[in-house]
């Protein structure tokens, strides 16, 4: 089992190269994290946008493009769509989003001629290395899906499971967070949370182990389950977080991000291939770790 990100990269390297394609790829720091993960042996790269614009950056980053193949398209919208069918026609593995706003690249990924659709609900997983953990943690859905009904909730699982199987984890623990570990009808979410646990008993979510509700101290600390007396397969253990909607998860995320030591990437699921959607704020190495978990994952598909 994988336990942080120098781990996943580890498995890259036995994996087969996957094409990375760039809408618009015009954006210094999308470039960067794309050249250095060419460097690493992590994706090969086809850069679609402006070409003039494209050399302008690359001569500022000291980026060799003769390593790269470019297409050249000066209008944004036909970049994007261009870059999403280089994916839906198998000539490159996953997408990520350059100097293109989200509506636009996500217009782009649903288009129903050459997008990415698959029929499943779209989730955002992200993955998360945090110091003094022993392992990976998962954590949905902190940018897409914003107060997730019940039958959304079990499809933000499987795709979350499907992330932890990529990144070697064979049988996760998911836990349904909320404020409290017991069900109370005037909290929906430990509601929800005990629905899902009653279906992954009854074999209905697949591939994975589901128990709550659980706080977030007995998810990920089995010092804190045993001190309050919560027991079960996930408490304490949890590798997936299905945090209960976007107001916590988006919190979570970014305290996590910017008041603790961790290393994190993120792609969107649910379509054809991975996604990726990384903000102008995310680091330089959250770029870079999200293209190698998008390369896991599009090797987990095969």
């Amino acid at each position: 089992m994988s336990k942080n990100f120098d781990d996943l990269f580890s498995k890259l390297k036995v994996a087969e190269k996957k094409t990375l394609a760039v809408a618009v790829a015009q954006d210094e720091p999308v470039l960067e994290a794309v050249k250095a993960a060419k460097d690493k042996g992590i994706a090969d790269a086809i850069l679609v946008g402006d070409k003039a614009k494209i050399e302008e950056v690359a001569t500022k980053i000291d980026m060799d493009l003769t390593e790269f193949e470019i297409i050249h398209e000066e209008d944004v919208k036909k970049a994007a769509l261009k870059a999403i069918e280089l994916v839906s026609s198998g000539a490159a593995d996953m997408v990520m989003k350059g100097l293109v706003d989200t509506a636009t690249f996500l217009r782009s990924v649903l288009n129903k001629e050459v997008g990415l659709r698959t029929g499943k609900l779209m989730s955002h997983v992200s993955v998360f290395e945090i110091e003094g953990i022993d392992r990976l943690i998962l954590l949905t859905d902190a940018a897409f899906n914003t107060y997730p009904d019940l039958k959304q909730k079990v499809q933000i699982i499987n795709n979350s499971v499907m992330v932890a199987k990529a990144c070697g984890i064979e049988n996760p623990k998911v836990a349904p967070i909320c404020a409290v570990e017991v069900v109370n009808p005037d909290m929906p979410a430990t509601v929800d949370a005990a629905l899902l646990s009653k279906m992954s008993d009854r074999g209905q979510i697949k591939g994975c182990i589901v128990d709550g509700p659980l706080a977030l101290d007995n998810a990920i600390s089995e010092e804190a389950a045993h001190h309050k007396g919560v027991t079960g397969l996930v408490a304490g253990k949890a590798d997936i977080l299905l945090l209960p909607n976007i107001d916590v998860a988006n919190v979570m995320y970014k305290s996590l991000t910017y008041t603790a030591p961790t290393k994190n990437g993120g792609i969107l699921v649910g379509t054809s291939a991975p996604v990726i959607l990384t903000s102008r704020a995310d680091s330089f190495e959250t770029k870079v770790n999200s293209i190698a978990l998008a390369a896991l994952v599009s090797e987990g598909k095969k």
